[in-house]
């Protein structure tokens, strides 16, 4: 087997071996469509890279025609499922232009003024102009972590690699009158190890993204609880201390609230388990909606709940408080025989100092306590102040 055969076999090769590894990522989070998309971009491209060594039956122009056609639905379909993967709306109009535009100046040198060094130009500029639209849509998510990084300067260097090299290549070689020794030449030699070089490491930095993205995911569903869908007691205490550490550093103030269902026993025993989660996910709906973005609110055991709020101090957090046992106990949660009336008790300790998350905690708890032993339905606060140790000054003996 000659080298050059062993060179036009090795883009084909590694393009189906991606879009393999892909589809089987794809086939296990079907809930990330651009896993397929990216499956079906490599695929496509391997036989792009064939037809460019092999002609079919049809002839030469229409083989030629063919791959063409396939590297270009290839290198769409890579574009969206890189910009998709990040969030970002696919800009398909870019994407029609540039691709579209390559492909319609290609047939045009090859039907109607055929030239095969236009061509060349006209296909990698399209490309080149979409690998540059790419990195466009990547600059502003950029600094959300490496992968972004790195795919955007991925996506510079493929724009280089299209446009730069095309014209430096070309310009030392001189135009390209027919294809004979056009898969020896410099050019083709430099466009397969280029394209195959970028594609391994495009590919590899999209496995790392889905391979965080499914990080992330068991992260969250390991510090999440699923019945109210808030942290559970692991994730709250992990997030509540990167939040203390933060206002501690910056000054701010904070304070905990802890909650707790009122008999909430009875009613499981009256209503059934199913009335009782129902009740759950209800109270867990409003302190998540009550909390918003800035508190962290968590489950953390049966019917009871706690969440920090940075920027509250001990007003603030009984207002919070306040607010969700009034519009709590008003409304009614769906399941329950109607006026059944479900109720909260809540304490809250505003941290002194740099109380840490444990003897913050154990102060709402008590306060908490107090309003479960004084009626129920009602915020109890502490104003209980912790420890501190007094350290007497030594005096220098004179």
């Amino acid at each position: 087997m000659s080298t050059s055969l062993l060179i036009a076999l090795l883009n084909p090769t590694i393009a189906l071996a991606l879009g393999a590894a892909f589809l089987v990522l794809w086939f296990h989070q079907r809930h990330r469509p651009y896993l397929a998309v990216l499956a079906a971009s490599y695929c496509l491209s391997a036989p792009g890279f064939l037809f460019q060594y092999f002609t079919l039956p049809v002839g030469m122009v229409l083989t030629k025609l063919f791959s063409n056609i396939c590297f270009t639905i290839a290198g769409w379909c890579l574009a969206s499922a890189i910009v998709a993967r990040y969030g970002r709306r696919v800009p398909y109009v870019g994407i029609a232009l540039a691709t579209g535009g390559g492909l319609a100046a290609f047939s045009w040198f090859m039907f109607v003024q055929p030239d095969l060094t236009w061509r060349i130009l006209s296909m990698n500029f399209g490309f080149g102009g979409l690998s540059l639209l790419v990195a466009a849509e990547l600059r502003t998510v950029r600094n959300n972590g490496p992968t972004e990084k790195i795919l955007f300067v991925l996506s510079l260097l493929s724009a280089l690699n299209f446009i730069a090299r095309t014209l430096i290549v070309v310009a030392a070689h001189g135009p390209f009158q027919s294809y004979d020794g056009f898969y020896g030449s410099s050019y083709w030699t430099t466009a397969l190890l280029s394209h195959a070089l970028l594609s391994l490491l495009i590919a590899l930095c999209l496995f790392t993204a889905a391979a965080l993205d499914v990080m992330k995911a068991l992260k969250t569903e390991t510090h999440t609880d699923p019945l109210s869908g808030l942290l559970n007691r692991r994730g709250f205490e992990e997030r509540a201390a990167t939040l203390l550490d933060q206002c501690d550093k910056a000054g701010f103030p904070v304070a905990m609230v802890l909650a707790d269902l009122d008999h909430f026993k009875a009613l499981n025993d009256q209503h059934g388990h199913a009335a009782g989660d129902r009740v759950i996910a209800d109270f867990a709906a409003k302190l998540r909606f009550a909390a918003g973005a800035r508190g962290a609110a968590g489950r953390i055991g049966g019917e009871e709940f706690a969440v920090l709020l940075p920027l509250s101090d001990l007003a603030s957090a009984r207002l919070f408080a306040e607010a969700i046992r009034s519009y709590y106990s008003a409304g009614a949660v769906d399941g329950l025989p109607p006026g059944t009336r479900v109720t909260a008790s809540f304490g809250v300790a505003a941290r002194t100092g740099n109380e840490g998350l444990g003897p913050l905690m154990r102060r709402a708890d008590e306060a908490l306590y107090k309003a479960k032993k004084n009626g129920r339905d009602s915020v109890r606060l502490s104003y209980e102040r912790p420890e501190t140790v007094f350290v007497p000054e030594q005096l220098s003996a004179g």
